[in-house]
């Protein structure tokens, strides 16, 4: 009888560690994916974000399964050039990064996202369960009366997500010399170059003004 007595708080304890370690797992599994044209881009802007604990470049939304970047690229795998993100939930919402998102794009380009054309470049929101449609479908109301305009970012149900090749990630503040049109330069600094000749900043103030999160 003493050791069931004594037992008791033993296992209440237990039950509460495990119940906060699976409230800690959920926090850190707390995720969403977008896609906003080149995957570098929304990266470098989401991982600024207090809050986000990373952001990985892939694909997903397409019908080829193990893509690559020259395939997607090319055509015909369906394939966006999306990012996932994950967060704190304590430190940022889902709603919030959903509203950065489409104040970081042009949600009216049907077509891909600033000098970036074709399929691979379009904008989409991918949804995973009933409370990221609910966000995601808010976020899109609001920032279409924001602006007056409709919006024709797509919200899609998730898919498999593959991770982009290496070379992808972390590209934005990367040291390695890669050769460019501008010559062979810094990672980071051949990013720098391409989003200011791309147009991505010019247009997202343009478009948003001071409500631009991203925008240098």
């Amino acid at each position: 009888m003493r050791f069931l007595t004594s037992a008791r708080p033993l296992a209440l304890m237990t039950l509460m560690s495990l119940g906060f370690a699976v409230q800690a797992d959920r926090a850190l599994a707390d995720e969403i994916v977008v896609a906003g044209g080149c995957f570098w881009c929304v990266e470098s802007d989401f991982e600024s974000v207090k809050g986000v604990r990373s952001a990985v470049s892939g694909y997903t939304g397409g019908h080829l399964a193990n893509p690559t970047y020259k395939k997607v690229t090319r055509g015909g795998t369906g394939h966006y050039e999306a990012v996932r993100i994950k967060f704190n939930a304590s430190q940022v919402s889902q709603r919030k990064l959903y509203d950065l998102f489409f104040r970081s794009i042009d949600p009216t380009d049907v077509g891909g996202q600033f000098c970036d054309r074709g399929e691979s470049y379009r904008s989409a929101i991918f949804v995973s369960n009933p409370a990221q449609k609910a966000d995601a479908e808010a976020a899109k109301a609001d920032a279409s009366k924001a602006l007056g305009r409709t919006i024709v970012t797509p919200i899609l149900p998730a898919g498999k997500f593959y991770e982009a090749e290496g070379y992808h990630q972390d590209y934005y503040k990367g040291s390695k010399r890669v050769l460019t049109r501008f010559g062979p330069i810094k990672q980071k600094d051949a990013y720098k170059k391409y989003r200011d000749a791309c147009g991505r900043d010019q247009r997202v103030k343009e478009l948003w003004g001071s409500a631009a999160p991203f925008a240098h």
